[in-house]
Formats: C-alpha cells, structure tokens, sequence
C-alpha cells in the first residue's frame, strides 16, 4: 500500500523558494525534514505524514502556491510487495492433496482398462479369437448361400410336376428362394442383434 510520494522537480524548485524566504515562519521540524529530503539523492520520497503538515502549513498561512500543485509531476511510490515465506507444512499437506487428487482422477479415468489385455503386438488369443470371428462370419455366409441355392433347386426340380415350361419352373425357383433368402436374413438379423445386445 502506498505511503508515500516520490517527488519530481516541482517539488525541488518550490519548496526551494519557500525555505529561502525569510520570511516564512516553518516550524523547525518540518524544515527540517524538508532540508533533509532536498538533501537526498534522486527518486526524492516524500511521506504522507509530512505532506499533510506541509499543507496545512500552508493552508494556515495562505502562501500562493499548493500542495497539489507542488505535487504536479509526483507519483506514489508503492513500496515492493515482499511475500511472505510459505509455511513448510502448509506446502507439505497441499503437495500431499495434490497428489491424492491426482491419483483419484487418474485411477476414475483407468477404471475399465485392463491392463492384461493390453499388448502393442497383441497375443495369441486375440488372433484366435479374430479367426472364429472371421470363420463365423464365413460359415453363416456359406450357409445362406447353400441354403438359398438348395431352395431354388428344390422349387425348380419339384415344379416339373405342374408345370412343363421352363420359364414357369424357373420363375417358381427364383419365387421360392426369395422367401426363403429373405426368412434367413430375417433369422441372421435377430440373431446378431441378440448377440450386440448382450453386455
């Protein structure tokens, strides 16, 4: 907090003027500090304290210059902030709840990691299990291919007891493994969405 001006040369030459007036009734005390700071090299500071008693001089005696304008190229000296040494076991307790906290997020953030499954060249059983995967995928495609092939067939071979055409036979083939195809992938959907919504 400010206590204190530091003084431009204003200041120097007026309060010059008013100690080399003879006439001038200073106290001793306030001329005497007022010589002392003079004295003193530059920035000049003057204290709150002694500002007011100067004014106040000169407001009891009516001189033809004030403290505002003796002050018009000051500024306030605002003295360094010195921080204060921080309690060694303050710091101590605030690196300890750091840390605590630090470890808290870091073991929320890992919760549902596992850490056995992690592997950057991956193991053994993540490739089998990546072939059953590809050999499910596989098999269910062999299988609805077969199983639509065989419905066609079975249509084509068993219309040639009503039908003598081969249009009419095929076109009844074509008919029957439609639905057929189209049942199976009815099938497959509801299985895999049976499987994804398993936890």
């Amino acid at each position: 907090m400010a206590s204190a001006f530091v003084v431009g040369n204003a200041f120097r030459h007026k309060v010059t003027e008013l100690l080399e007036n003879t006439d001038s009734s200073l106290p001793q005390a306030l001329k005497e500090e007022l010589e002392e700071l003079l004295e003193k090299p530059e920035p000049i500071t003057l204290t709150f304290g002694t500002a007011r008693r100067l004014k106040k001089y000169l407001q009891d005696k009516g001189h033809p210059f004030y403290l505002h304008e003796l002050l018009e190229d000051s500024s306030l000296h605002l003295p360094e902030f010195v921080k204060p040494p921080r309690n060694p076991e303050l710091v101590a307790r605030l690196e300890k709840i750091k840390a605590k906290l630090a470890n808290e997020e870091y073991n929320r953030i890992t919760r549902n990691v596992n850490t056995q499954a992690i592997n950057q060249n991956g193991t053994l059983a993540d490739f089998g299990r990546q072939v059953r995967s590809v050999k499910a995928v596989a098999v269910t495609l062999f299988n609805f291919l077969v199983t639509v092939v065989a419905a066609f067939a079975c249509s084509y071979m068993g219309s040639q007891y009503l039908f003598t055409e081969t249009a009419a036979r095929v076109l009844t083939g074509v008919i029957a493994a439609s639905v057929v195809g189209l049942a199976e992938l009815y099938v497959l959907v509801r299985t895999m969405e049976g499987e994804l919504g398993e936890p």
